[in-house]
């Protein structure tokens, strides 16, 4: 009967364990950590049809970051503003740009430069 105990107390260690993991990786996103900071993804997603390219970019400091602006390459740059704190805006890229990167930057000193990553596709969803 110990044994069972200690190996259901294991388990429950084990769980509690990988919680804590878990929790602590999803509030980097939630919980400020610094006064500025900015989160940019870019995903392209390549259907039968048609190409459709987004950019998310979330400020996650503190602070407002101004003068933020988007470049897509190309020389297509779209000058945002100001972005407050915890704010989020989704953007989209000219169509007739290429598409091979983002940059991101703001005041004070950021700069996040990144290329677009690709969902993966699943069976029988469109596109794939």
């Amino acid at each position: 009967m110990k044994k069972y105990t200690v190996l259901i107390g294991a388990g429950i260690g084990i769980i509690a364990i990988i919680g804590t993991i878990i929790a602590f990786d999803i509030s980097k996103f939630a919980i400020p950590t610094q006064d500025y900071d900015i989160f940019v993804d870019p995903l392209i997603d390549d259907q039968y049809l048609f190409v459709m390219a987004r950019v998310t970019v979330q400020n996650t400091g503190f602070k407002p970051l101004t003068n933020v602006k988007v470049n897509f390459g190309g020389g297509d740059i779209l000058e945002i503003g100001t972005l407050d704190a915890g704010e989020k805006i989704l953007v989209s890229p000219p169509q007739e740009n290429e598409m091979k990167f983002v940059q991101v930057s703001a005041d004070p000193d950021i700069f996040v430069s990144k290329i677009y990553r690709t969902p993966p596709k699943l069976f029988g969803m469109m596109g794939s």
